[in-house]
């Protein structure tokens, strides 16, 4: 059975937060694993006005340690403890983040109830996570900064009509999925046995801040989301540029030339009260381009293509 994937943008903003914008994080819910990517101060404030809890998450993803990406763990850490918390807390960074993070969360007094796990993660890399991976790229910014793809699993779709004939019960069809062959009556039977094809696994790609990268086309190939940072407009170009960061135009090139299904915008500047110029610059150059926003959220489909 394929997994629900859904995003809910928590906070779009960057640098600091303003009234009406929150600093980043996107949360991504697989089926019952809570992701967030990116924490910044105030996260726990904004996940309470949506729809995921913050006691459900499982993993946090930290592109890089800027302050606006990862301060807000520090709070939301301790608000976890006081409700009563037991299940582990996996944070996954760059390198030097285990130094970085235990400096910080031993900051001030309070009692931890449960165990947080930091995993530094090496570039170029892809992790195992069960249901999906997430594969790591070095982003160009002005610290080290790494992009994050989350990819489903391919999916092998359970032709019925073939299970029957070979006697298989509907109740056991799952478990030859996973397992790839299962026993049953004395007989021993394959998952190729009953395949009716492949479902491509869907896609995300966050990029966290990072200057317009050539690589950052094949990293994001094919996605189905692309959450490509756009800190201004093509106007500031050379100063958002010397300062680690991609205007719309830059993003928006990335996404077209990348092939994704969908482009959102994220990681505004405080300057921008409304993006309405950023948005429109990329409507010009992607089609698919989306303004992301406080709160967004987005299931995304599961593909009907099935291949041989």
């Amino acid at each position: 059975m394929a997994s629900n994937i859904k995003i809910t943008f928590i906070g779009t903003g960057g640098s600091w937060p303003t009234p009406g914008r929150g600093l980043p994080c996107v949360a991504v819910q697989i089926d019952d694993i809570t992701n967030l990517f990116d924490c910044g101060e105030g996260t726990q404030k904004q996940l309470m006005k949506s729809k995921v809890s913050f006691m459900s998450i499982d993993n946090i993803f930290i592109t890089h340690f800027h302050g606006d990406h990862f301060l807000g763990i520090l709070g939301m850490i301790q608000s976890m403890s006081f409700n009563g918390r037991e299940k582990p807390l996996n944070i996954f960074c760059p390198r030097g983040g285990i130094r970085i993070l235990s400096n910080a969360l031993n900051a001030g007094y309070f009692r931890l109830k449960f165990e947080i796990l930091v995993t530094e993660l090496d570039w170029s890399e892809t992790y195992d996570f069960d249901k999906f991976t997430v594969s790591t790229h070095k982003n160009d910014h002005t610290i080290p900064a790494m992009s994050y793809r989350i990819q489903e699993k391919d999916l092998i779709r359970i032709d019925k009509e073939k299970a029957n004939e070979l006697g298989i019960p509907p109740r056991r069809l799952e478990e030859l999925r996973k397992k790839g062959s299962i026993t049953h009556d004395g007989k021993t039977y394959t998952i190729e046995q009953i395949s009716g094809g492949i479902r491509k696994g869907r896609s995300i790609v966050y990029t966290g801040d990072t200057r317009p990268m050539e690589s950052m086309k094949e990293f994001a190939k094919n996605a189905d989301v692309l959450i490509h940072e756009t800190t201004t407009d093509s106007t500031l170009e050379p100063k958002v540029n010397e300062f680690g960061h991609s205007s719309s135009r830059q993003a928006a090139e990335i996404a077209r030339d990348s092939g994704v299904k969908r482009f959102y915008l994220f990681h505004y500047s405080p300057r921008y009260e409304n993006v309405d110029s950023l948005i429109k610059e990329a409507l010009g150059i992607c089609s698919v381009s989306v303004a992301s926003k406080e709160f967004m959220e987005y299931e995304i489909p599961v593909d009907q293509d099935i291949s041989g």
